[in-house]
């Protein structure tokens, strides 16, 4: 249990930054209260944005993450595990492959596929279980895509809908990658450049994309 409370390289628990935004954002008098409102702080705060430069570990990086007030899936994820990590709660970082059916032409364009793998949750040690947390998309998006946001009670798995406010496919659950204690980068890299060569390779062109819906 004690590597679930230890920093890790990306879930990098003892940067001053993510434990100042711990003790800023943990409210409550319990650590289901305080898990509940770092993940809206996480989920709100940090802008969704899947165009990274993903050859840099940074892209990777919880603390890089909050800094830079942007990050997709996987550095979200970590960000809230390591904020968790930081007040006492035991977290680690889980990872699925997922078929989004409402992603944006510019993002299919470039990735060749809808199908997102090791799509990032976060999984912390709640009143004796694991319970997943899926802090990826920031309320504003949901609102413009119709997407029911995902929230968390600390006692139920927030993971993505099935289907949207007009009950479109929205995203599938295809396979389950494990979860581990730190973010596995380098696996994530050499899975992102074997299938999305196009994606993975942006580099620092990914800073000229954007992702929003028409």
């Amino acid at each position: 249990m004690n590597e679930y409370l230890q920093p890790g390289r990306f879930v990098d628990s003892a940067h001053p930054a993510v434990i100042a935004f711990s003790k800023k954002n943990a409210s409550g008098k319990s650590d289901r209260e305080k898990a509940v409102s770092l993940y809206y702080a996480i989920r709100d705060g940090i802008r969704y944005n899947p165009f990274q430069n993903f050859l840099l570990d940074d892209a990777y990086r919880g603390s890089a993450c909050l800094q830079s007030g942007e990050g997709w899936c996987v550095p979200k994820a970590a960000l809230l595990a390591a904020c968790a990590r930081a007040i006492g709660i035991p977290a680690r970082v889980g990872y699925a492959d997922v078929k989004n059916h409402l992603t944006t032409p510019a993002l299919t364009a470039k990735m060749g596929t809808d199908l997102f793998v090791f799509h990032g949750y976060a999984e912390l040690l709640l009143d004796g279980r694991w319970v997943k947390a899926t802090p990826a998309f920031n309320l504003s998006l949901c609102a413009k895509f119709r997407v029911k946001p995902l929230e968390f009670d600390g006692a139920a798995d927030s993971i993505f809908h099935p289907f949207d406010e007009d009950n479109r496919r929205h995203m599938e659950y295809v396979r389950d990658r494990g979860s581990y204690a730190d973010v596995p980068a380098d696996e994530i890299k050499r899975v992102f450049e074997a299938i999305y060569p196009k994606y993975y390779n942006l580099g620092p062109d990914a800073q000229k994309e954007s992702f929003a819906p028409a």
